[in-house]
């Protein structure tokens, strides 16, 4: 198939959403399919197949989204003639976001005739956030938000690809049913439990890891808090693994109240499956979260996880036992579960091999495979309709 996929965001390899549009692009190509790449990224413009269209510029606002390592498309009147001519061969288009880019490239694969799906790769929540606590948390406000995104594209889209059942759910409770596909982004093979020992500067500490974007929805500072309250705090070692605008507030908070001043820095692909395989614990603290690929990183190496039970996370659904899970923003039980892992050690190994079995249903070959299933549906279904048309339009002629 001849296949159009359109990037909203497609920066750097550090947000779960570029993640999964890379992911399925390399996934797509290497089984034969031809993948155009619609992008705003201009150290793309050489690569072959990728068309680069303008950004979007908010003036003082660049700043913020510069700071979560975000740079929206815009595409302009030019951008959307090249956006034509590439569509207008395509057997599918898939969008990852609801944004100006996802939005033009729906709208014009729609007058061409041609079948589209999306991604739910952006919670209302990921947006209110930048707003401030109260507006996050207003259940209004993100239901407007979700009522934008439909009536913007998610209704016009031939399916939908909800990377969990929890995020389906709550878009589907505010907007109703739609064609819905639930498939995990899922976890790369490369990504692997294996015997790896702990640098020497660490040995004799309890390494807890927490990785992704350092901001205000993820919630890392319960995690700083928890490890100032535990009964070992002299032990343990943090490593906040990830970027992000709540970094140096993270790390001043660090410096002053815990024994082993955390450790944030860039971990290489190497560095990082090294970590994920001699850390102790994996902490997950985020009160908004559309999946986790992070913490299903974490379980695939046996890494024992905590997480917080935010009714607006998915993440809450990896935790296996009442010790995998504390209450959401509350550091005192945080601190309880992390001085029980330290204090049952056995368990913690029980547990471990517990999590490889559990996350075998996230293989990512299998979720690509998956992807590439619910393109050729909606392709057939739309060949369907298209042929369901014509001979409606026949009849009529006729009469």
């Amino acid at each position: 198939m001849k296949i159009v996929i359109a990037c909203d965001v497609l920066g750097e390899k550090n947000n779960g959403t570029s993640m999964a549009s890379y992911n399925l692009i390399d996934s797509l190509k290497a089984k034969g399919h031809e993948v155009f790449v619609i992008c705003n990224n201009e150290d793309k413009k050489d690569w072959e197949n990728f068309y680069i269209t303008k950004s979007l510029n908010l003036g003082p606002l660049n700043q913020v989204f510069k700071n979560n390592g975000v740079c929206l498309a815009k595409p302009s009147k030019e951008d959307k003639e090249m956006i034509r001519e590439i569509i207008k061969d395509a057997d599918v288009v898939h969008c990852m976001l609801p944004f100006s880019l996802g939005i033009s490239c729906c709208k014009i694969a729609k007058e061409l005739g041609k079948p589209v799906t999306i991604g739910f790769h952006c919670q209302a929540e990921n947006i209110t956030c930048h707003l401030g606590g109260l507006f996050m948390r207003s259940r209004a406000l993100s239901n407007k938000v979700y009522k934008i995104f439909y009536n913007k594209v998610y209704k016009y889209v031939d399916g939908v690809h909800y990377p969990t059942q929890f995020i389906r759910d709550t878009f589907e409770k505010v907007v109703g049913p739609t064609n819905g596909y639930v498939i995990s982004n899922g976890v790369n093979k490369y990504v692997r439990p294996m015997e790896v020992e702990k640098p020497e500067e660490l040995k004799g500490k309890f390494v807890i890891l927490t990785t992704g974007r350092l901001g205000k929805e993820k919630r890392q500072g319960v995690l700083l808090r928890a490890v100032a309250k535990s009964k070992y705090n002299d032990r343990i070692q943090v490593v906040l693994a990830g970027a992000g605008p709540f970094r140096k507030k993270l790390l001043r908070y660090g410096d002053k109240h815990l024994v082993n001043k955390p450790i944030s820095k860039f971990f290489s692909r190497e560095e990082m499956i090294n970590l994920l395989n001699y850390a102790d614990l994996y902490v997950h603290p985020a009160e908004i979260e559309l999946e986790g690929i992070a913490c299903l990183e974490a379980c695939v190496c046996g890494l024992v996880p905590v997480v917080s039970d935010s009714d607006r996370s998915a993440t809450k659904n990896f935790a296996l036992q009442e010790n995998n899970s504390f209450k959401l923003n509350d550091p005192q039980d945080l601190a309880e579960k992390i001085d029980y892992w330290i204090e049952h050690e056995q368990e913690r190994k029980k547990c471990k091999e517990q999590y490889i079995n559990y996350s075998k249903l996230f293989d990512q070959e299998e979720c690509m495979d998956k992807m590439e299933e619910m393109l050729k549906d909606v392709v057939e279904i739309n060949k369907k309709n298209l042929e369901e048309k014509r001979i409606k339009e026949e009849q009529e002629n006729l009469e």
